[in-house]
């Protein structure tokens, strides 16, 4: 083989239009309606075969048309004023600098293995990186100091082919990445800039890509490198593909390799926010730098860094978390570890809720687990997640109730002008102005959704459904033509569905949690739905399965077999290669949203949110976000599935599937389809569509959702962690000495009594007062904290969810205990409802300078 020589093409551009190059280059356009439609004033039918990339549309289109369009005045006029406007929204003061001055000068690190930010850039799989990618966007809306760190996929996720029975294949082409809204990343010198990840035996060599997402960076390391290893190369190859030995190698590339390349650019994060727990390697990496910078031991370095980090977690399902081998973990960490100055023991602990020399029996490295031993914020997706994480990392904090394990819930959210079709988003800015792209959590604007002409609404509802049927039939049509199918199959697909039908969407992840057959599963009770000419209804059915995930294949094929039903055939569609752009059609043209997974294993689900932004109706199983929009909202903006039941095993299917039955029968086909006799519209559907617009976009969007993780997260982690900083680490090297005091001392903390000073039955409003008396040994007063835990039993012998209380020590003349070493506390619990109720006291260590009072995981009850 001859030596290649390498250089690279761009187009040439007129200098009239040569800003085309830097709106390509911003994916503002991604979220901007006049810059899409900019590009595809260039050619639309390009722009749709090239999936909306403007980068290869430029280098596709002929030479000829470009400089035809330098002097087309107005695609001129056009583009400056849609250069102006990301001019001016890159250059506006953002919500962040306003309301936290003091931390606009901090650098936050957002890891995550996958962004969804378009379909252009195939770097995500589903769900987890679609709310990366809205979380980046709405950072840049909002004015972050925000960089995001990601890997880049030679293959990406992988592209889903459906055979003729319907069995899910896969295929992975290559990205090129001179063909994707990409930029190079160079050093000091003008060379590409190479960063050296350390792996057993040898380093690999990696090279940056950034995006740019309006104002904020996202950069992906890349293997793929001549002089790298083909196993090495392959570290960057596919999202979630290989081995359990593969997945260490790329989230140790992700989290470690995603601190060196920030440090390569000269950026010190302040805050590091973890995306699930594939990224936890980065507080190895954290802990490491710091103690070479200040000489100092891993305790002090790790409290100072866990001040700083920040770890989402999105999974409820244990078994979707990622755990390794130990023999795995120490293979692969044994470059980071001894300078890190830790045993083998020591560090395979970090991942385990209970290290073995202490009685813990699972020996495997839980990323997760991990993520929290070296992070002091955590959090669920929602506020059902939250609990569900609090049970299921209750381990970690084995003395406390599970309702106060210290993970809390942000509850997910949605990008609004990114899913909201141009069609409803003209409507919105005729009816609410041109803000609302910019202000989806103002509740007040919001509501005048409800001044909307009844007839606008369903009119564009009706023209995005008309849409969908429209791109499925074509959809179809090409994905018949690439297997080889018949004449008649590829001529039928252009009569499936019926634009004027009820139209319900589902489209996710084929995990058989999910449950997308549910529906399907009373065939004939299905077939007299669909089957009613007067009423028509129709399933549109989208997903990809785990390529290793055979019984998710097979739910795929059971919804094709389906479709091919005589008695469902045209009624029933499965459009093949799920993405971005199918999912905006989806989730605008769809009457009805339908999501069924088994209560609880949705941590939150965004895309009904999706759905819900552009007037379709959910109709969901309550778990996810749904169980809070349904609490809240219940009726006005859709349906339940049942009523928040859990059931342990599939048996709950079939009950579930008939109460779904029932509800179309009864409620959802009837009002789609009750019509007033003088116009034909469904009023009553459209008031739904108006609530469900009016009452949940400023619920659930990103807007909210990251003005949240600033407010409870980043903000307070940007404090502590300069606190934590100053002074040579004073501050931490501090909080581990008292750490290690009250951890020697804790032994001989105890309560010696608890006792009602005032009478046992009271009247609402009074309040019971408590003493207890408490021996600290060693430790002084303002070392701990001494509370009552209280509240109703509700009729058991147990306290199943109590409030908390703190007592006061009693320094009156009067609080001298027999024992000399004995101290007094008194405190007081109020009463607002009548019944049973009970108490508890205990002590637990506090120190102002933690980021939570759990930290420590002690704890002493009576």
């Amino acid at each position: 083989m001859p030596t290649l020589r390498r250089f690279t093409v761009i187009p040439r551009l007129p200098a009239s239009i040569e800003k085309l190059r830097a709106l390509a280059h911003n994916l503002w356009w991604a979220w901007s309606p006049e810059a899409r439609e900019l590009f595809t004033r260039i050619d639309a039918d390009l722009w749709d075969e090239v999936h909306g990339n403007p980068i290869e549309l430029l280098s596709r289109v002929p030479q000829a048309r470009l400089d035809e369009l330098g002097t087309d005045d107005a695609f001129v006029a056009h583009l400056e004023a849609s250069h102006a406007a990301l001019e001016k929204y890159l250059s506006r003061e953002g919500w962040f600098k306003k309301t936290f001055p003091e931390a606009a000068d901090a650098k936050i690190a957002y890891f995550s293995m996958e962004y969804g930010l378009h379909e252009s850039l195939p770097i995500y799989s589903g769900g987890l990186g679609v709310l990366a990618g809205d979380h980046l966007k709405t950072a840049s809306d909002l004015g972050l100091p925000l960089v995001g760190i990601g890997l880049a996929y030679a293959e990406g996720y992988f592209r889903q082919v459906l055979a003729d029975d319907g069995l899910q294949a896969e295929r992975y082409p290559i990205n090129d990445w001179h063909r994707l809204p990409v930029q190079p990343v160079f050093d000091a010198t003008g060379k590409r800039l190479i960063v050296h990840v350390a792996y057993p035996d040898r380093a690999v060599d990696v090279q940056l890509w950034r995006v740019q997402v309006g104002r904020v960076p996202l950069y992906l390391l890349d293997a793929n490198l001549e002089q790298n290893t083909p196993a090495d190369r392959a570290i960057t190859g596919p999202l979630y593909g290989g081995d359990q030995e593969f997945r260490v190698r790329q989230e140790i590339m992700l989290g470690i390799g995603g601190m060196y390349a920030l440090e390569s650019i000269g950026i010190t994060p302040t805050v590091c926010h973890m995306n699930e727990g594939h990224s936890a390697f980065l507080g190895l990496e954290r802990i490491s730098r710091l103690m070479r910078s200040k000489g100092v031991s891993f305790a002090v370095a790790t409290e100072a860094c866990s001040a700083g980090n920040v770890f989402t977690t999105h999974t409820p399902v244990p078994a979707g978390n990622d755990v390794f081998a130990p023999e795995l973990v120490t293979k692969y960490l044994e470059p980071y570890r001894a300078a890190l100055k830790l045993d083998e023991q020591q560090l395979l602990d970090l991942g385990r809720a209970a290290p073995l020399a202490s009685g813990g029996t699972d020996k495997r490295f839980s990323m997760p687990v991990f993520a929290i031993h070296t992070a002091d914020n955590y959090n669920g997706v929602s506020a059902l997640h939250g609990e569900v994480s609090r049970k299921m990392y209750n381990d970690l904090w084995p003395e406390l109730p599970e309702h106060e394990v210290p993970i809390g819930s942000i509850t997910n959210g949605v990008h609004i002008p990114s899913w909201v079709s141009d069609e409803m988003g003209a409507l919105f800015t005729r009816y609410l102005g041109p803000r609302w792209a910019e202000s989806t959590h103002d509740r007040a604007l919001w509501a005048r959704v409800q001044d909307i002409p009844d007839a606008e609404l369903w009119q564009i509802h009706t023209h995005r459904r008309q849409r969908l049927v429209t791109l499925t039939r074509q959809w179809l049509r090409a994905s018949g033509e690439r297997r080889g199918a018949s004449r008649a199959e590829i001529d039928m697909a252009d009569e499936v569905l019926d634009p004027q039908a009820l139209t319900i969407g589902f489209a996710r992840r084929f995990a058989t949690y999910k449950r997308s057959t549910l529906l399907l599963s009373d065939v004939e009770r299905v077939m007299k739905i669909l089957g009613n000419a007067d009423r028509p209804v129709q399933l549109v059915f989208a997903g990809k399965a785990h390529p290793q995930d055979k019984p998710g294949k097979e739910l795929i094929r059971s919804i094709v077999r389906a479709s091919r039903d005589a008695g469902l055939r045209g009624k029933v569609v499965f459009i093949e290669d799920y993405d971005m752009r199918i999912a905006r059609a989806m989730v605008a043209g769809v009457d009805v949203w339908l999501n069924t997974p088994r209560r609880p294993l949705e941590a939150s689900g965004t895309s009904g949110m999706k759905a819900a932004a552009n007037g379709a109706l959910n109709l969901s199983i309550l778990d996810g976000w749904w169980a809070e929009a349904w609490r809240d909202y219940g009726w006005q903006v859709g349906w339940a599935i049942g009523r928040g039941e859990e059931y342990q095993s599939d048996a709950g299917d079939k009950l579930e599937a008939e109460a779904l039955y029932d509800l179309l029968e009864r409620e959802v086909v009837p009002l789609f389809f009750e019509r007033e006799s003088r116009d034909g519209m469904p009023r009553g559907w459209v008031k739904r569509m108006k609530n469900a617009i009016a009452k949940l976009v400023p619920d659930y969007n990103t807007q909210r959702m990251v003005q949240q993780y600033s407010e409870k997260f980043y903000v307070p982690a940007i404090r502590t962690s300069n606190a934590m900083m100053n002074d040579g680490l004073k501050a931490a090297e501090e909080l581990v000495a008292w750490k290690e005091k009250v951890k020697a001392a804790w032994p001989q903390v105890s309560i010696a009594s608890v006792a009602p000073v005032s009478k046992t039955e009271l009247a609402v409003g009074e309040k019971m007062t408590v003493e207890a008396i408490v021996k600290l040994g060693a430790l002084k007063p303002e070392d701990v904290a001494v509370e009552l835990y209280y509240g109703p039993t509700l009729g058991g012998q147990e306290l199943p969810k109590g409030s908390i209380v703190r007592m006061a020590l009693d320094t009156t003349a009067g609080a001298a205990t027999a024992a000399a070493d004995a101290l007094r506390f008194v405190g007081s619990i109020p009463t607002s409802e009548s019944g049973a109720h009970a108490f508890a006291a205990r002590v637990i260590p506090f120190n102002a300078v933690m980021s939570h009072p759990y930290e420590t995981t002690l704890i002493r009850w009576a």
